[in-house]
Order: structure tokens, then C-alpha cells, then sequence
């Protein structure tokens, strides 16, 4: 999948792409089928919401379940960004965000970039996210929302919050959103399970909490440039990976045909499942 020199013009002003509807509801369902069975687990891959027992993030699944890694080495997600970047691309995070009906907490305003360079000591933001819906997201169940143009504004100040939610993250303050808000507005992309969204690491994006009764499950893939690869291993490896081999793409239908994926993690804690943390 080529992106056009228009959307590579809309990238470079907004920061984001969006392309509505563009897997197939069968291609689809290969993904969802698998999603409770991965949540149904006790690994640490696994953070629950601080309230209580439900998923926040599901992490590094494309090293356990032959689905999402056969997506990890998708061509509709993994060379609009090679394209965007022009290098080789390794996988720096997979994550399968849910949301979950009446459960599922805020993302607060942050710039994933600004977390991977003071985590991780990424060198630059040589580094993208894309994401698939996995199920229909609306204005009511916690949608993405971007501040468009933010991203050319590069890193912008932030602090450690460890305590808002179960997951630890550098967040933008309040003063600072609503400067950028009266700049450049707020968009929250909504569409049918299978719209694609992608995105730059210093865009400015955040999620409200979801009180609906619908899920919103997305998946993430966090992709860098290999020469561009992490310089510190603060943290866990299923949460910033190791390995910067070059992603190769599987066949346009990988998600259909059971094309040979290796799972070096699958049987990693079988012995016996540890809580999650």
C-alpha cells in the first residue's frame, strides 16, 4: 500500500491519516476472535485498569498469537510508514488497547514520543503509530482525539504521572493543551471496525473514559526506524522490544491464510501465569 503525494502533504500538516473501512469485516473478525482468549490470560503482558479486573493493554501479542503476528507484518500497516519514514522499520511496541464498555479509563494528553525518548532513549522521532479498529468508535465510547498540528511543535515539555491510572505516562499539562487546542482545534476519528489510523510520535493525542455499553478495541503497532532503535532497557522488554530486526511483509491476504509466523513467546509463562503488574 502506497500512500499518495496528497496524503503525504495531509500527514505532514495534520500529523494523522485516516482510511475508514480499510480491512474487510472477515479480515476482521480474525482478530477479534482472538482478543478474549489474550485478555483471558494471567501474564504480565496484561495491565489492568486500576479499578479493577478488566484489560487496559494487552502487549507484545504478535510474539504469542499467530493472528496479530501475521498483522504485525501486515503491508496495508507496515509500508505507508516505511514509505512516511524511508527506512527499514522494527517493532519498538504492539499493544491491543481495550477500552472497555463502563471500564475502560482515560488516556491522558501526551505525545508517545516524549515517553519513548525519557523511557526508552529513543535518539529522534524517527517513529510512527498505526492502529486498527477492532470495534465500531464512536463519540461515545472514548474515540482518539488529536491535536492537529501539534506534531510540528517537536517535544514538548511534560511530567511523570504514576498515579492517574494503572499505567505510568508523560502527560502535557492543562495549560499547555489549551494553547495548543486554540492553535489547532481537536479531531476524534470515528469509523466501522477496520479503519486504519496513523499517526505521528510527537502528535498530541489523548482518550476520555469510556461510559458507554461498547467496547473499543484498537491495535497499535509502534513502528521506528531500525537505525533510530531504543538506547536504554529500562523496561520491560514485552513494553519496549529488543530486537530491531527489519520487519518483512507478508502477502496482502496474510490475515486469512495461515502463513508461517514464529512465536518465540508463546509458551514464555506457562509456568504457572503470573498476575499482571
Amino acid at each position: 500500500m502506497k500512500l499518495t503525494q496528497s496524503q503525504i502533504e495531509s500527514f505532514e500538516r495534520d500529523g494523522y491519516l485516516f482510511f475508514p473501512g480499510l480491512f474487510r469485516p472477515d479480515e476482521v473478525k480474525v482478530l477479534q476472535d482472538e482478543v478474549p482468549a489474550l485478555y483471558a490470560q494471567r501474564r504480565p503482558e496484561n495491565v489492568r485498569e486500576r479499578t479493577g479486573d478488566v484489560v487496559r493493554t494487552n502487549f507484545a501479542a504478535h510474539l504469542y498469537s499467530a493472528p496479530f503476528a501475521r498483522l504485525a507484518r501486515h503491508p496495508r500497516m507496515v509500508e505507508p510508514v516505511r514509505q512516511l519514514i524511508g527506512e527499514d522499520l522494527y517493532m519498538h511496541q504492539f499493544k491491543i488497547n481495550g477500552k472497555q464498555a463502563f471500564d475502560g479509563d482515560v488516556w491522558q494528553w501526551h505525545q508517545d514520543y516524549g515517553t519513548w525518548r525519557n523511557d526508552d532513549q529513543m535518539p529522534e522521532a524517527r517513529a510512527m503509530n498505526v492502529a486498527i479498529f477492532l470495534d465500531e468508535v464512536n463519540e461515545f465510547n472514548g474515540p482518539l482525539m488529536f491535536i492537529p498540528g501539534s506534531h510540528k511543535l517537536g517535544v514538548l515539555d511534560a511530567g511523570h504521572d504514576t498515579s492517574t491510572t494503572s499505567y505510568p505516562l508523560w502527560v502535557i499539562s492543562d495549560e499547555t493543551i489549551k494553547k495548543l487546542v486554540d492553535r489547532g482545534g481537536i479531531v476524534a476519528p470515528k469509523g466501522a471496525p477496520g479503519s486504519m489510523l496513523l499517526f505521528h510520535s510527537c502528535l498530541v493525542h489523548a482518550s476520555s473514559s469510556n461510559l458507554s455499553p461498547w467496547n473499543r478495541v484498537s491495535v497499535y503497532l509502534s513502528l521506528c526506524a531500525v537505525s533510530n532503535h531504543i538506547r536504554r532497557f529500562k523496561r520491560p522488554d514485552y513494553i519496549a522490544h529488543r530486537d530491531f530486526t527489519p520487519i518483512q511483509c507478508l502477502p496482502d491476504d496474510c490475515l486469512l491464510k495461515e502463513y508461517e509466523v514464529a512465536l518465540p513467546w508463546k509458551d514464555r509463562f506457562n509456568e504457572p501465569l503470573r498476575q499482571a503488574s
